[in-house]
C-alpha cells in the first residue's frame, strides 16, 4: 500500500488532535492538517494549510477542491460534526474519499430529534416535551435543554422552572427538551466494518467533564453487556461505516437512556488506544477496504486529560551544548527522558549534541563509564570533560548554538558573552 495523503479538517478541534496522536507515526498515511482559523491544530501538524473560507462561505467547497488537487489528497477526515455532514454530502464533488459513515447517518446524528425518531423502537430515548406544553402544565421540571443540532455542552442547560424555560427559548429557539436523567454518564465507542458488521463497542464511564469533553474516563467492567445490546440495536437501525460512539445516561430508576449518537470517533476514545484500539487508525484501513480486527489488551486503565502546551520559537542552531549533573541526569539516579527526546528530535534534524560537564562524583563512577552503564554515550558529538576550576564558558565555539544547563549562573554567563538562547529544564518542553 502506497503512504495515503489524508487531508484533517478542521484540524484544531479535539478530534483532529486525537487523529494526529493515533496516525501521525503511521507508515501508511500522511497527515496534512487544515484550518480555517489558527488554532492549536498550527501547533500541532507538521504539514498545516491556514485560512480556508469559514464552511458557511460560498467559496468554501471550491477552496477545499482545489486544496485536495494542489496536494494529492487521497482522503479527507472531517473533525467536526457539522462538516462531516457537509463534506460527505459533497463527495463525489470533492473527487477523493471522505471518511464517514454513509451521507444519510450523517444527517440522523448531526439533529438529536431525528436520532430519537430513528432509534425510539430500537433503544429507549428520553421523553421529550414543547415549550408550550410544559408551560400549560406547569412542568414537570427539572427538564434538560440542548440545540437539536449541536456538539459538547454548548447551550445544554437544566431548567428548574417556567420562567429559566422562557429565557433559554429565547436564547435557543431550535431545541429539544428532555426529560432530566439524574444518574451516571457513559460514552459507548464503537466500531463497524464498511459491511456494517459492529466489530467492537465498550463502555467507559465519563467521570468528570469539562465544556463537554470527558476530562477524566475509565472503561466500564460490570453490566458490559447491556452497553453491548444497545450498541448492537443501534447499528441494526442506522448504518455505520468506521469509528462512532452513542452516549447514555441512567435515568431516576437507573436505566440506560440515549443522549446523542455521533458519526466519527470521541476524543477521548484514546482510552481504549491506550489498550490497542486505535479507532482513527481502523477508520482509514477500513476506508481503503484494508480488513481489520480488534486486539484489545486486558489491563485496567484510567484516562484523565488537561490543557497541553505547544511552543514555535523564532529561532534556529546549528549546535546544543548541555550539562550533565542535575540536568541529564537527574538527583543521581535518574536519566532526564523529556531532555533526552529533546536531543534525539536534535539529532533527527542534524543538530550537533555536545556534552559540557564537570561530573566528578567518585561514587557513581567516572563520566564516560556513567554514560556507558546509562547507555547514553552516542548521543554525543562531543563530550568535553571539565575540571572543577574550569569554566563552561571557555569551552563554547560555536555562536550558533543554544545553551542548556540547570544552573542560573552558568545560564547569564553565557548569555552575556554569547548572546545566544539559554535554557533551564523547566524551559525544555518549548523546544
Amino acid at each position: 500500500m502506497m503512504k495515503k495523503n489524508i487531508l484533517v479538517f478542521p484540524c484544531g478541534s479535539e478530534i483532529a488532535l486525537e487523529m494526529y496522536r493515533a496516525v501521525h507515526n503511521s507508515t501508511h498515511f500522511n497527515l496534512i492538517g487544515a484550518n480555517s482559523i489558527d488554532d492549536h491544530g498550527k501547533f500541532v501538524f507538521e504539514n498545516y494549510i491556514g485560512g480556508l473560507p469559514f464552511i458557511t462561505d460560498p467559496r468554501f467547497l471550491e477552496t477545499f477542491k482545489q486544496i485536495i488537487l494542489d496536494n494529492n489528497i487521497d482522503a479527507v477526515y472531517p473533525a467536526m460534526d457539522a462538516v462531516i455532514e457537509l463534506l460527505k454530502s459533497n463527495e463525489e464533488f470533492l473527487g477523493v474519499k471522505v471518511i464517514s459513515s454513509p451521507v444519510e447517518t450523517t444527517k440522523i446524528c448531526l439533529s438529536k430529534s431525528r436520532t430519537y425518531k430513528v432509534l425510539e423502537n430500537a433503544v429507549k430515548v428520553p421523553k421529550t416535551f414543547t415549550a408550550d406544553g410544559l408551560a400549560k402544565a406547569n412542568g414537570p421540571f427539572p427538564v434538560f435543554a440542548k440545540p437539536d443540532v449541536g456538539y459538547g455542552s454548548r447551550g445544554a442547560k437544566k431548567i428548574e422552572s417556567i420562567e429559566e424555560l422562557v429565557a433559554y427559548t429565547q436564547s435557543y429557539s431550535n431545541s429539544i427538551i428532555s426529560e432530566y436523567l439524574p444518574g451516571k454518564e457513559y460514552t459507548v465507542d464503537c466500531f463497524s466494518s464498511h459491511n456494517g458488521e459492529l466489530l467492537f463497542a465498550a463502555a467507559r464511564e465519563r467521570i468528570r467533564v469539562m465544556n463537554g469533553i470527558s476530562v477524566n474516563t475509565k472503561p466500564i467492567k460490570d453490566s458490559s453487556e447491556q452497553f453491548t445490546e444497545f450498541a448492537k440495536r443501534i447499528n441494526q437501525a442506522i448504518k455505520f461505516q468506521g469509528a462512532w460512539f452513542f452516549q447514555v445516561k441512567q435515568d431516576a430508576n437507573g436505566e440506560l437512556t440515549l443522549l446523542e449518537v455521533a458519526s466519527r470517533f470521541g476524543g477521548s476514545s484514546a482510552l481504549f488506544r491506550a489498550q490497542g484500539v486505535n479507532f482513527a487508525l481502523m477508520s482509514l484501513f477500513d476506508a481503503f477496504d484494508i480488513p481489520v480486527s480488534i486486539l484489545r489488551n486486558n489491563y485496567d486503565v484510567v484516562m484523565d486529560r488537561a490543557l497541553d502546551n505547544k511552543y514555535k520559537l523564532n529561532i534556529s542552531y546549528s549546535e546544543v551544548f548541555v550539562d550533565f549533573d542535575d540536568c541529564i541526569y537527574l538527583e543521581k539516579q535518574f536519566v532526564n527522558d523529556s531532555l533526552m527526546a529533546f536531543l534525539y528530535r536534535c539529532i533527527n534534524n542534524g543538530i550537533k549534541v555536545t556534552l559540557l560537564s564537570r561530573h566528578d562524583d567518585i561514587k557513581l563512577g567516572k563520566l564516560d563509564d556513567l554514560l556507558d552503564k546509562l547507555r547514553i554515550r552516542q548521543v554525543f558529538d562531543r563530550i568535553i570533560h571539565l575540571d572543577p576550576s574550569q569554566k563552561k564558558i571557555d569551552f563554547i565555539d560555536n555562536k550558533d548554538a543554544i545553551f542548556i544547563d540547570d544552573s542560573f549562573a552558568e545560564r547569564k554567563a553565557v548569555a552575556d558573552k554569547f548572546n545566544i538562547p539559554v535554557f533551564s529544564l523547566d524551559m525544555i518542553e518549548a523546544l
